[in-house]
């Protein structure tokens, strides 16, 4: 499994949709991860697959990142926040107050107060305006472009989202460049659905499948289950109807990871 970010560029400024785990986390697991993630997750804490390790190897400061969108803020999601702490971090208002009263104590191992210790400065969010493709989501990211979009579907937490970027140019099936296809007539989006599905066959339209493993693990772990799988459904349906316009991949499937990342937006 890997944790999957997602590197926009915005004129001069960097965007990054979720962190990973970060430096702050490598340097005391025990107390920023907890031990209980660490025996049964059982990371790599190596800082060169850190969020601000591979900017940098870009080329990039982490000064450049202005903007962190993040789909929830688990642990594994949240963790570099710290890399980036003149960064401003935005976030489904719903989810931001789970994470801050943790009410259950799953709540209270999946959010870790040392990770905000150093007092991101959040932006919140209620959904509201025009749908997108029949979701809820809210727009006009404060400072950011409209090619953002938070997309609320909970169920893994109670405020987890979905993050949509609008890209001119997106990759089919084949890799074959989206204007290059006949029939091109209007944007493409890319969703990063966060923790809403683990396994690329749970976005299968004819024949849904995920290991046993993940299956129990991702109910275990659900604040809402129904809500979640009802979620998942919708997802599922909207990559199958809007197949080669809406490209929907998760956090922690490897093999969609390198897909995307051998693909040119």
């Amino acid at each position: 499994m890997i944790c999957h970010c997602l590197l926009i560029e915005v004129g001069s400024e960097l965007v990054l949709v979720d962190t990973g785990i970060g430096l702050g986390d490598l340097a005391q697991p025990n107390r920023r991860l907890g031990t209980s993630f660490l025996a049964i997750t059982r990371p790599r804490l190596d800082p060169k697959e850190t969020a601000i390790y591979q900017i940098e190897a870009l080329g990039y400061r982490a000064s450049d990142v202005r903007h962190i969108v993040l789909t929830h803020l688990d642990l594994d999601h949240a963790g570099g926040l710290s890399d980036f702490p003149d960064a401003e971090v935005h976030v489904y208002r719903p989810e931001h107050r789970a994470a801050t009263e943790r009410r259950t104590r799953g709540e209270r191992e999946r959010y870790r107060p040392s990770q905000i210790e150093h007092h991101p400065r959040f932006h919140l969010y209620d959904a509201g305006g025009e749908p997108w493709f029949g979701f809820d989501c809210v727009r006009n990211l404060n400072g950011l472009p409209p090619e953002i979009l938070i997309v609320p579907i909970v169920g893994h937490s109670r405020g987890h989202a979905a993050i949509a970027v609008r890209t001119p140019i997106a990759t089919s099936s084949t890799d074959a460049p989206w204007s290059q296809r006949s029939g091109a007539a209007e944007d493409t989006w890319l969703l990063h659905a966060g923790d809403a599905y683990f396994y690329r066959g749970e976005m299968d339209p004819n024949r849904r499948s995920c290991p046993i493993g993940l299956e129990l693990f991702q109910r275990a772990v659900a604040i809402d289950d129904d809500t979640r799988r009802a979620n998942q459904e919708r997802l599922r349906t909207l990559a199958r109807d809007r197949a080669g316009i809406v490209r929907v991949f998760c956090a922690h499937d490897d093999i969609e990871f390198d897909r995307l990342r051998a693909s040119h937006f």
